[in-house]
């Protein structure tokens, strides 16, 4: 009778613990909601007065006519941009998430030239599982000590080291697009891409991927998806929750790529520290040897030696951040900017002739491919070259 009666008991328990998990729950996901809604509520009635783009409904804001295809959303901004031309930015809301559309270089001034608004936005967040908390996606305390520790590693001396790099796959680059001269009209972004890719590659990393030559390498093919993943996922809301987001086929491949870039990089981290470590060992053996023989360093490199105001040094986690965030940062930014000046170029022949006189001038004794090595002055000597790129908003 006494089992019977302790049974009987525990299925009470149990219910009563089931009922209380699930009104707890609810209670949570009740005030998250309506927190949710005043925050909502007070960032509407503050931005009210900043012009926005016709089509917003509550909650869910622009996201029913925002394009889904990456060419159709950018020439969508591009119509949003010329239709609003005249005002100095432009409200979208991405669910109850307001973002801010900034196309007039004395409104953006404000923001990049302060050093308190340091703060990512809030769509920074997806990068972090791809990222971490390196340099881009960091802010407060960790921003301004990373920072500090990441500066010494862009010597000028140091960058110069890698000109052969940007040359010999500038000339691959060069000998692709030569291909196309005279032919019919393409699109160049991919070489420029795939470019950029083999030079912050090598550089960063000390690898070559040859993505120039094999674009359909592991690594390139998981960089390309996971910038597309990235980009549909901050303007689509209903993706923005984690545990949502892995039941989309978008989430699973999100994961399946990220598993790809970190096995890759991880891996070139820790070959990375074993060589150091051998190198330190050898150390003795190697006094004669002169820094212009010894192999040069790429970013990582320095990275594994690196240290702080206490003579700590990154973590291999730490230097995965930054390796990662580098690989990102410096090859679609970058890729962006060459294919904004060649196209701008195409579109201008006139300063185009006056670029190919002043490189011909400056560089026309050492043939048609030159080197800054061959004349460390000859970057100062270009003005005409110098001021397009500022007017272009490269520099």
């Amino acid at each position: 009778m006494v089992a019977v009666w302790l049974v009987h008991v525990g299925q009470k328990l149990l219910l009563w613990g089931a009922l209380s998990a699930i009104s707890l729950a609810g209670v949570t996901l009740i005030l998250r909601f309506l927190q949710m809604m005043a925050t909502y509520a007070h960032n509407w009635l503050q931005m009210r007065p900043i012009t926005s783009v016709s089509g917003a409904y509550p909650l869910v804001g622009h996201s029913l006519v925002l394009k889904q295809g990456g060419k159709e959303f950018f020439q969508q901004l591009i119509h949003y941009s010329e239709e609003y031309r005249h005002v100095p930015m432009l409200k979208l809301w991405l669910g109850t998430v307001p973002v801010m559309a900034m196309f007039k270089a004395e409104t953006i001034e404000v923001i990049l030239t302060s050093s308190k608004q340091i703060d990512k936005s809030h769509l920074y967040r997806f990068l972090e599982p791809w990222l971490g908390l390196g340099l881009l996606t960091s802010t407060g305390n960790k921003w301004r000590s990373r920072r500090k520790m990441l500066t010494p590693t862009f010597q000028f001396t140091i960058l110069k080291e890698f000109l052969d790099v940007m040359n010999e796959q500038a000339n691959i680059l060069v000998n692709k697009l030569e291909k196309h001269v005279d032919g019919e009209k393409f699109n160049c972004f991919f070489y420029i891409t795939l470019c950029a890719l083999d030079i912050i590659c090598e550089t960063a990393m000390g690898k070559s991927i040859d993505a120039q030559t094999n674009d359909d390498s592991e690594y390139v093919r998981a960089v390309y998806r996971m910038s597309d993943l990235l980009h549909r996922r901050m303007r689509t809301f209903w993706l923005w929750h984690d545990v949502l987001y892995l039941l989309f086929k978008e989430g699973r491949d999100h994961k399946r790529n990220l598993k790809i870039l970190h096995n890759f990089t991880t891996n070139v981290n820790e070959r990375g520290a074993n060589e150091i470590k051998r190198d330190e060992e050898r150390k003795s053996d190697d006094k004669g040897t002169t820094l212009s023989n010894r192999k040069r360093k790429a970013f990582l490199d320095l990275l594994l030696n690196v240290m702080d105001d206490e003579g700590n040094k990154l973590s291999l986690e730490a230097i995965r951040e930054e390796v990662d965030t580098f690989m990102f940062e410096g090859h679609d930014t970058t890729a962006a900017g060459m294919n904004w000046a060649l196209y701008l170029l195409g579109c201008y022949p006139e300063v185009q002739k006056k670029l190919d006189n002043e490189l011909d001038e400056v560089f026309g004794m050492y043939g048609p491919f030159p080197t800054y090595k061959e004349d460390p002055k000859a970057l100062k000597q270009m003005t005409f070259l110098l001021i397009k790129n500022v007017q272009l908003g490269l520099f």
